[in-house]
């Protein structure tokens, strides 16, 4: 038997190791399986050279949890070690100076040390951060005496013959008391599906249930009675969908891979896009489209990221552009270390290439879907619009892309690209600047009288309802030629698109005066400004009006960024506006009696008020009692 002491020269490695190592200690089982696997791996690759000899026989994993023990046991049947490897790999810690590990760790944050790790080569080393004693059993494949090893988290270690028969490793965890977690089944299973599903070596662990016909007994109807059995559990799939080449693949086996994903989830992808490439960088994958809601409620962290089919995480910010988290699905690249730090990612060219590479991917597969089966597209634009927006919004690059496949709707439910929709409403909407106004709505029940004047006026409104839609308008704006956006309430239909016509009024200046300060005297001045517009009898006699600009920038200031500093907490201001065409502006005029010229303009502000939704309370109260009082 040898003692010795492992060959550090700081005593406080493993301090650092056991507690501050990684900012999640969960990641010690991938850690520890990603080895065996690696083991087995390596052994295989001897095999088909003629290297090893011998039979490979089962080459699976297991996980042996003994929760009376305290133990939690990792088992391979791999190359294993000899008790000379084990002083290189295991005694001799795999970096040049612990010294250096120590004072470089000691100035990251704990979400950049992470990338340290993988530097330094400390994998096996996480067991300690869960462990008071880690113990080796190991055969080597080249025949030699088994060997174990065995060491309480200090520098010191044990180092002895075993009576190990059979090839490969054993990693023998003694839990401590704090993470006890770890010896619960249900624990150890959640954390072997979270990290291991798709590793390329069969994974067992436990026992699971199943039932089976058994012939020699029947029920009533004659037919073979069902009797339930016990099976050792494989927890992964070695071969996943997207390690085989697309044509290989059927459209029910990325629906099947997507229910094996996302077990829980029920609705279908609207479609996928299946990576492979293997120059500049190594990537395979899948990514799903899945039904993005209006208002964004995405769950996040829902692509995958892989290495050689190790989970590494499911947040994949810097690896693929912001708008493309909306995605679901797989990336596995073996240029992506599998322990990374947000500053890493954002500055490495690889992470930087496969990001580009998957965002031209993507608007690939749209352009392609759109020019193929243009109706199939349209059908599916409501379910993926808000993706497409917050791409064009957030990425110059796939802006340009998008210009080729976005789709305008309007409210007739009709699609038009960009350039369609430009040669559509140009003659009817330029207004006196030469400017075409694109006129929307996103709310059409609520805005249906405004629609309702502005289609009298023969122009098209569009249907925008999301919560980017501020945002895009913006983007547009900036992108399109002599183009403005308009919401359809935002004021009467003639100042919306102002023509070269002549505005003549029936009213004087005086007159318009008289009524001004009438008005003023029942309304709160810094809320609402008067302005007058001649309009058609019909229509109410007053109008309230948010102004497009105020009413956008506090939309934005409230979704968060790119409205103007400090204009969210701007009170809410409007136009009110007197309609020149109306009786009431006649009976205003005509009325001498100051309390019933009071109460018609009251009367007719309620009118306007509760148009927009904006009668609340006790005003709404008492305009019921005054609408009673006048029938």
């Amino acid at each position: 038997m040898l003692k010795g002491k492992i060959n550090v020269q700081t005593e406080n490695i493993f301090p650092i190791i056991k507690k501050f190592l990684y900012s999640d200690h969960e990641i010690f089982l991938r850690e520890i399986v990603s080895n065996a696997v690696d083991a087995t791996q390596k052994l295989k690759t001897l095999s088909s050279t003629g290297d090893f000899k011998g039979e490979i026989g089962d080459i699976s994993v297991e996980i042996i949890l003994d929760k009376e023990a305290k133990t939690l046991t990792i088992k391979d049947k791999g190359i294993g070690m000899t008790a000379e490897e084990i002083e290189k790999y295991i005694n001799q810690i795999a970096f040049s100076s612990a010294e250096e590990f120590v004072n470089k760790f000691k100035t990251k944050t704990e979400a950049e040390s992470n990338a340290i790790i993988g530097h330094f080569g400390l994998g096996f080393y996480s067991s300690f951060m869960v462990s008071d004693k880690v113990a080796i059993r190991t055969k080597s494949y080249k025949g030699e005496k088994a060997s174990y090893w065995e060491c309480d988290g200090s520098p010191e270690y044990t180092l002895k013959e075993d009576d190990k028969e059979d090839r490969g490793t054993e990693i023998i965890l003694h839990i401590d008391e704090e993470n006890v977690q770890f010896l619960e089944e249900s624990k150890t299973l959640e954390l072997l599906r979270k990290y291991c599903s798709f590793l390329p070596v069969p994974i067992k662990f436990g026992k699971e249930k199943y039932w089976e016909p058994d012939p020699e007994k029947k029920d009533k109807d004659g037919n073979p009675e069902q009797i339930e059995k016990e099976r050792d559990r494989f927890i992964n799939n070695t071969n996943p969908l997207w390690k085989k080449t697309p044509v290989d693949c059927k459209d029910e086996d990325y629906k099947s891979f997507y229910r094996e994903l996302y077990p829980m989830t029920f609705e279908e992808p609207l479609f996928h896009i299946h990576l492979n490439v293997d120059y500049p960088f190594n990537l395979t994958g899948i990514l799903y489209f899945p039904k993005v809601k209006k208002n964004i409620e995405v769950q996040q962290n829902k692509i995958q990221l892989y290495c050689n089919q190790v989970f590494v995480t499911d947040s994949v910010e810097g690896i693929v552009p912001q708008f493309l988290t909306l995605l679901h699905g797989v990336i596995d690249s073996p240029d992506i270390p599998l322990n990374v730090s947000r500053s890493y990612l954002q500055s490495d060219q690889n992470v930087k290439k496969i990001s580009g590479y998957i965002m031209k991917k993507v608007a690939d597969k749209l352009e392609e879907l759109f020019k193929n089966d243009r109706e199939e597209f349209e059908k599916k634009w409501d379910d993926i619009r808000v993706f497409i927006d917050y791409g064009m919004i957030s990425e110059e690059k796939f802006f340009e892309r998008a210009k080729k496949f976005y789709l305008f709707k309007n409210i007739d439910g009709k699609y038009f690209t960009i350039e369609d929709y430009q040669k559509h409403v140009e003659e009817t909407q330029k207004d006196k600047n030469n400017k075409t106004i694109y006129l929307y709505s996103n709310d059409t029940q609520e805005q249906h009288s405004f629609i309702q004047a502005a289609k009298e006026r023969g122009y098209d409104v569009l249907e925008l309802g999301n919560v980017l839609d501020n945002h895009l308008i913006n983007t547009f704006e900036q992108k399109l030629t002599d183009v403005s956006f308009a919401r359809v309430d935002s004021n009467t239909v003639d100042k919306l698109i102002q023509k070269d016509e002549a505005d003549i009024s029936r009213l004087d200046d005086k007159q318009k005066e008289t009524i001004k300060e009438a008005v003023e005297k029942n309304v709160d001045k810094a809320k609402f400004m008067v302005d007058f517009a001649n309009l058609n009898d019909s229509d109410l006699p007053l109008l309230i009006m948010r102004p497009e600009f105020m009413r956008r920038m506090k939309d934005m200031s409230a979704l968060g960024g790119g409205g103007m500093m400090g204009m969210g907490n701007l009170p809410d201001t409007y136009q009110l506006i007197v309609n020149t065409n109306h009786p009431i502006c006649d009976k205003i005029l005509a009325e001498t009696d100051g309390e019933k010229q009071t109460e018609l303009i009251k009367h007719s502000l309620d009118l306007a008020l509760l148009s927009q939704n904006l009668l609340k309370g006790e005003e709404l109260t008492n305009f019921i009692k005054r609408s009673a009082k006048l029938i």
